[in-house]
């Protein structure tokens, strides 16, 4: 979904697919990076995204029946469902399940009757750890439950939507979805759980964001959604084995140092790695929020390095692709970097100082992807400014 992406894109798509008569509504929903705080929101531990300059836009009109017809721009084909009655999980990897948990979702806390027409476009790069299947949901999600003239809040959302995406597979946790819904302009989003709550905090004047793919997809599916799924089981165990019921009460009983000593004590194989990933990970967001404050640019950058470490050694998301991808933007000038997203895959996010993300931009194309297949610039190297969520917009 990549050729058309503005607001009319969705709209002349909507218009050759659907015909005229009333105009249709709009609803963009951004992806996000996340920029520090990763494999620990389903933890309920606190993350920290922030949304980028690209979307999904469905251009949507309500039907008075309940039938449900989209269209995607970019090849993924045409689907056709009811809003009311079963719905069983096509393959994986197939958008239409995404529609049809969007469906569930709305059907789990309001009443919906009335379905939609609707035209999907995007320029976000899919399978690239940016959460363009999340921004699916949520955009589905949005334009159903408006079609049938509910307005959710925030909070709403929140209580159905990460539940929602449990019907595709992936038992991730709500980051994705707060971070689409609610970034602001100009800041990311400290968001916390349990409850959900989100603090923005500004971006300081001068810090830059590039986002690189790796040119490996991460297609949250089949094999790699097991391994996904794996981490989650294996930080849990761990957890319980140490007596704890919560990452939070661990983190909150005993200081990291005390924490890993008795970890490596008393856990082995994955259960040890996946737990030292989480508890490290969470204090790094700590300390990455409060270097946002501090507008502390170095103190920053070292916290994505440790992230990433711990990610490839411990936690065992990354590739070599996002390996080699990560040491070339810092041999290129960057501040910091690191995989983000569910990794096994996708995208690095990169910190570069004021003025220099260009240059860090030039070189890894000239270098780094100058020698593999399928590098396109404009869909592979994204510079990626604080934008506003899809109730911000």
């Amino acid at each position: 979904m990549g050729e058309m992406t503005t607001k009319a894109g969705a709209s002349e798509l909507f218009a050759r697919r659907f015909g005229g008569g009333r105009a249709p509504e709009v609803i963009s929903v951004p992806g996000r990076v996340n920029l520090i705080g990763e494999h620990i929101d389903y933890h309920d531990l606190a993350v920290l995204p922030m949304a980028v300059p690209r979307a999904i836009r469905i251009a949507y009109r309500a039907r008075t029946d309940g039938l449900l017809r989209a269209a995607s721009g970019d090849g993924y084909g045409e689907l056709e469902l009811r809003v009311e009655g079963e719905h069983v999980a096509g393959a994986p990897g197939d958008w239409g399940n995404y529609v049809k948990a969007a469906i569930l979702a709305a059907r789990s806390r309001w009443r919906v009757s009335r379905g939609i027409e609707a035209a999907v476009v995007s320029d976000l790069p899919p399978a690239a750890g940016l959460s363009s299947s999340s921004a699916l949901l949520t955009g589905f999600t949005l334009a159903l439950l408006r079609a049938n003239g509910i307005e959710p809040g925030f909070e709403e959302l929140m209580a159905v939507l990460p539940e929602g995406e449990h019907f595709v597979g992936t038992r991730g946790g709500g980051m994705d979805h707060a971070a689409v819904l609610a970034c602001r302009a100009g800041a990311a989003l400290l968001v916390e759980f349990a409850p959900v709550a989100v603090t923005p905090i500004a971006i300081p004047a001068g810090w830059e964001f590039l986002v690189a793919h790796s040119l490996v997809t991460a297609e949250k599916s089949g094999a790699v959604r097991e391994k996904y799924n794996s981490r989650r089981v294996a930080g849990t165990a761990g957890l319980k084995r140490l007596g704890y019921e919560s990452f939070r009460e661990a983190l909150a009983s005993a200081s990291i140092e005390e924490l890993t000593t008795r970890a490596r004590s008393e856990l082995a194989g994955e259960e040890l790695l996946c737990f030292l990933h989480v508890a490290a990970e969470a204090a790094r967001v700590r300390a990455a929020a409060a270097a946002l404050r501090a507008a502390d640019l170095e103190e920053f950058g070292g916290l994505l390095d440790a992230s990433h470490t711990s990610l490839r050694d411990q936690l065992l998301i990354s590739c070599p692709e996002l390996d080699a991808l990560v040491e070339a933007a810092r041999a290129a000038g960057a501040v910091g970097a690191r995989l983000t997203g569910a990794g096994f895959g996708g995208c690095a996010v990169i910190l570069c100082r004021q003025g220099e993300r260009s240059a860090v931009r030039e070189r890894l194309a000239r270098g780094h992807y100058a020698s593999r297949r399928g590098f396109d610039a404009a869909n592979h190297l994204i510079d990626a400014e604080p934008s506003a969520g899809a109730l911000f917009a």
